[in-house]
C-alpha cells in the first residue's frame, strides 16, 4: 500500500469513528422556550433560567436541546407556535411573557408538562385547581406583582412628597389592568394624590407621556407588564426626556437608568424555572411540584438618575434599599 492511499485510509478512519460513536447516543431531551415577546427583550431572564437548568444538572448543547420560539409581541401568533412545539414533543414547555403565554401553553396540550412565570395567583386565574398541588400537567413560579403597587405609590411619594398628580402607566390589553387600576386609585386617595391613568400599547408610549405632561403630572408608576418590560429602554428614555421620577415593578428598568424599582425579582424567578424544568426532565411530575411563591421583595435605587433629576433620596430608604446604583 502505498503512503498516500495509507493517509487515506487512516484519515477515514478517523473522521468515522466520532460518526458512529454520536449515532449510538440517545437524543437530547427538549425543552419549549415560549414566549410572547422577543427573546432580545429577555436575556437577563433566560440567562437566569439557564442558571437554573445548570443548578438541575442540564446544559444547553451536552445533556439538553432548547427549541425557542417568539411570538414577537403579536400575541395572536402563539397558539402557533404553542402548536408546533407539541408538534416536535418536546418534553417540557417553558412560558415568558405573563399569563396569556401560559394559558395558550396549557390549552395545547394536555400530557407535555407546562412551566409558567406569572405575576399572579395562578389558582386565583385558573392555571391550576391549587397552589401547593397543582394537579394536571402545569406548574410554575408565581412572584404577585400585584401585592406591590400600594407600597410603589407609597415610595414614590417619599422621594417627591411635593407632588399633587400622578401617572400610572398600564398596557390595555394587559387582563389585570383594571386590578391594577382600582389598586392604584385606592393607595393614591389614602395617600392625598391625584391619579392619572394612561393605557397604552407600546406605539402609544411618546403619547402616553405626552398626557402626562398635559395633566400636569409630576412623578409616573409603570405597572407590571411583560409588553412594557420589553419596552423598558423607551419608557426610560421618556421619563428622563421629561424630567419624571418613576417607580417600576422589576429592577431591570432601575439598570438601565430608572429612578427606582419595587418587587420581586422576575430573574430569580426564571433560574426557578430552570431547576422545575430539569426537575421535569428527571422524570417529576407537573402535577406533584407545588406553585413556588416569591416572598422576597427587593428595593433598587439608581443615585445617578436621582442626581440628574435634582432628587434627594430619603437617608432612610437608601438604609433599606437592596441595591443602590451610583
Amino acid at each position: 500500500m502505498q503512503r498516500r492511499e495509507f493517509i487515506t485510509l487512516l484519515g477515514g478512519v478517523a473522521t468515522a469513528s466520532p460518526i458512529a460513536a454520536l449515532a449510538q447516543q440517545p437524543a437530547l431531551p427538549v425543552i419549549g422556550l415560549l414566549s410572547s415577546v422577543p427573546f432580545e427583550t429577555r436575556r437577563a431572564q433566560i440567562a437566569a433560567f439557564h442558571r437554573g437548568l445548570k443548578e438541575a444538572g442540564y446544559v444547553e448543547g451536552q445533556n439538553v436541546a432548547i427549541q425557542y420560539r417568539s411570538a414577537d409581541n403579536q400575541f395572536d401568533r402563539l397558539p402557533t407556535l404553542a402548536a408546533d412545539l407539541v408538534k416536535q414533543g418536546v418534553s417540557v414547555i417553558v412560558t415568558i411573557g405573563g399569563d396569556t403565554t401560559a394559558r395558550v401553553a396549557k390549552s395545547a396540550t394536555t400530557t407535555i408538562p407546562v412551566i409558567f412565570v406569572s405575576g399572579n395567583d395562578a389558582a386565583k386565574i385558573g392555571l391550576v385547581a391549587s397552589l401547593n398541588r397543582p394537579g394536571g400537567n402545569v406548574t410554575g413560579i408565581s412572584f404577585l406583582v400585584n401585592l406591590t403597587m400600594t407600597k410603589e405609590l407609597e415610595l414614590l411619594s417619599e422621594v417627591v412628597p411635593s407632588v399633587a398628580t400622578i401617572g400610572l402607566l398600564v398596557n390595555s390589553n394587559n387582563p389585570n389592568t383594571e386590578l391594577t387600576t382600582a389598586q392604584a386609585r385606592t393607595a393614591a386617595g389614602t395617600l392625598g394624590r391625584t391619579l392619572v391613568v394612561a393605557k397604552a400599547d407600546t406605539d402609544q408610549l411618546e403619547k402616553s407621556f405626552t398626557s402626562f405632561i398635559r395633566q400636569k403630572v409630576g412623578a409616573v408608576v409603570v405597572a407590571a407588564d411583560p409588553v412594557l418590560l420589553a419596552s423598558r429602554e423607551q419608557i426610560v428614555a421618556l421619563a428622563a426626556r421629561h424630567e419624571l421620577a418613576a417607580i417600576y415593578s422589576f429592577r431591570e428598568f432601575a439598570l438601565i437608568g430608572g429612578l427606582m424599582s419595587y418587587g420581586s425579582s422576575i430573574s430569580n424567578a426564571y433560574r426557578e424555572a430552570g431547576i422545575y424544568a430539569g426537575k421535569i426532565l428527571k422524570g417529576e411530575k407537573a402535577a406533584d411540584l407545588p406553585v413556588m411563591q416569591s416572598t422576597k421583595f427587593e428595593l433598587v435605587i439608581n443615585l445617578k438618575t436621582a442626581n440628574a433629576l435634582r432628587l434627594e433620596i430619603p437617608p432612610k430608604l437608601l438604609a433599606i434599599a437592596d441595591e443602590v446604583i451610583e
